[in-house]
């Protein structure tokens, strides 16, 4: 649709110099007259360019949009696709960042499933389309849309980003099909209300529930304690044999389903007086099942004998793997917690404690595309604290394997003389060139505390050298603190353009907690 326009151009310029060669002087008169013609020409051009242009076909009755920091956003969205198309309706699931604002005024249907990251951040890669669609002026009153919103709400910011995307598309003229729904860590209730909607949608109503993937089940090889002496809560390396056929790359998550301490479930038996071996209707027994459950504190709030399985599972936890799927053993770096009444982490508590070696437990492996990289990143820029260094290892470890060397690293803890993790490993590093850098804060080791922050603050200009030079970011730690100051950093250092381009070309990768 652009030739016409060209065309006319062309023409108009050969006409000039057509005009100017048979009467020289009327020449300037003739140029004055084309260039007059050209001016009222670039206008309507432009307004052609931005009614016509669209950077991705809309072949689909519906569209499905994700945002996706740790695949969730993702997967419900590609779920959905698939059961609309087998009821008969065109559907087509895309990163939101594959999408401009220009594409929404061709769309009719668009599903947002849109995850929250940390306090109210879009995730890394739809960072550029919410800046887009807040200073866009387009009106979207052909626009049919709805909501996922997906969240955590031990975050103050729960679902901002999914609130924020409805509340901006009804600005522009869009026009809700449903009320916005929020997920709060992938509640069943609320996903099975999505279902329904999406029944509503393709006039079937039978939609089946989906399942969550089973766990499988992983071998505890061993643990060890990391920082013995240390003033922070002990760390342990746990390495666990992955199941068969497993695999993953530098960047995934384990999510592993935890265990009560066999002392707790055997005094709830007693209370009870039941035989913990009695086999349930799955074939598992009494024992297995209260082992996995959401025990009360107190016994006596415990339910009837004929509702215990009625009590809500132990939610998984998630922990970055520090190893390769090529080794066939998953190593982990956990922190053993204590909860406000004392008790252990239900994640590490069962890993770093009540779990035996040789004992088995329930995992999952699951793909993070958004800490993931592709095989050729330009050397790394590797930021993190405490047991963050685990998915920062991955990543060194895949570098290697691939031959990619000379990367730095900038980490931080509280002790040198007892919270340097992977020490010897780091420093073969340095000797072989992997690491070409390696920046180091103990917070604990000198009057004024310093931080991974304050490192990076005070090396502005070799940051920028590197991102020049074609350089990628991965920053694992910690949210609070660590994480936001860094991305406040990165902003002052780089500017917001350069970090939105990072972000949108994946060369800047978060795995915050």
């Amino acid at each position: 649709m652009k030739r016409p326009f060209r065309l006319w151009l062309l023409l108009a310029a050969a006409l000039s110099l057509l005009l100017i060669w048979l009467e020289p002087p009327r020449a300037l008169s003739a140029a004055l007259a084309a260039g007059a013609w050209l001016v009222l020409c670039v206008p309507a051009w432009r307004q052609h360019r931005a009614t016509h242009s669209v950077s991705t076909p809309m072949p689909a009755d519906i569209w499905l949009a994700y945002a996706s920091q740790g695949g969730q956003a993702r997967e419900i969205a590609e779920r959905s696709a698939t059961q609309l198309n087998d009821a008969g309706v065109s559907a087509v699931a895309r990163n939101l960042a594959e999408l401009s604002p220009v594409d929404l005024v061709r769309a009719r249907r668009l599903l947002l499933v849109a995850s929250t990251y940390g306090e109210g951040e879009a995730p890394d890669q739809a960072a550029r389309f919410e800046r887009l669609l807040d200073t866009s002026k387009l009106r979207l009153e052909q626009l049919e849309y709805a909501v996922l919103a997906l969240g955590d709400r031990n975050y103050r910011q729960f679902c901002a980003f999914g609130r924020r995307l409805d509340q901006r598309l009804e600005q522009l003229g869009a026009r809700p099909l449903q009320d916005r729904l929020e997920v709060d860590r992938g509640e069943p209730a609320a996903l099975r209300q999505w279902q329904q909607f999406l029944g509503q949608l393709a006039g079937d109503s039978h939609f089946s529930d989906w399942q969550t993937p089973s766990y499988q089940r992983a071998t505890l090889l061993e643990r060890h304690c990391l920082n013995p002496g240390s003033a922070g809560g002990a760390a342990y390396l746990v390495r666990l044999q992955a199941p068969t056929a497993s695999h993953w790359r530098a960047g995934d998550i384990l999510e592993v389903g935890p265990c009560n301490a066999g002392a707790r479930v055997e005094t709830c038996l007693q209370h009870l007086q039941l035989d913990g071996r009695q086999i349930q209707a799955d074939g598992e027994t009494l024992r297995w099942h209260l082992a996995r459950r959401q025990l009360p504190a107190d016994d006596t709030d415990l339910p009837r004998p004929d509702h215990l399985l009625e009590l809500p599972r132990l939610a998984h936890r998630d922990y970055s793997i520090a190893s390769l799927g090529e080794d066939g053993v998953v190593e982990l770096l956990v922190r053993l917690r204590a909860n406000a009444d004392g008790n252990l982490g239900s994640g590490s508590g069962w890993l770093c404690r009540h779990a035996a070696p040789g004992e088995e437990i329930d995992v999952r492996l699951r793909a993070n595309p958004g800490f993931r990289l592709a095989p050729q990143a330009g050397p790394l820029i590797l930021i993190g604290n405490g047991t963050g260094i685990a998915g920062l290892r991955a990543h060194l470890l895949e570098r290697e394997r691939l031959g990619q060397h000379g990367h730095w690293l900038l980490f931080g803890e509280r002790n040198a003389a007892h919270d340097l993790f992977f020490a010897e490993e780091l420093q073969g590093w340095c000797e072989s060139g992997h690491l070409a850098r390696l920046d180091l804060a103990f917070s604990r080791d000198q009057a004024e505390p310093v931080y991974v922050q304050h490192l990076l603050r005070d090396a502005g200009d070799e940051l920028r050298a590197w991102v020049g030079r074609g350089a990628s970011i991965l920053v694992c730690g910690s949210l609070t603190g660590m994480g936001q100051e860094i991305e406040a950093l990165l902003h002052g250092l780089l500017g917001d353009e350069q970090v939105l381009a990072l972000r949108s070309t994946g060369r800047y990768r978060r795995d915050l907690y």
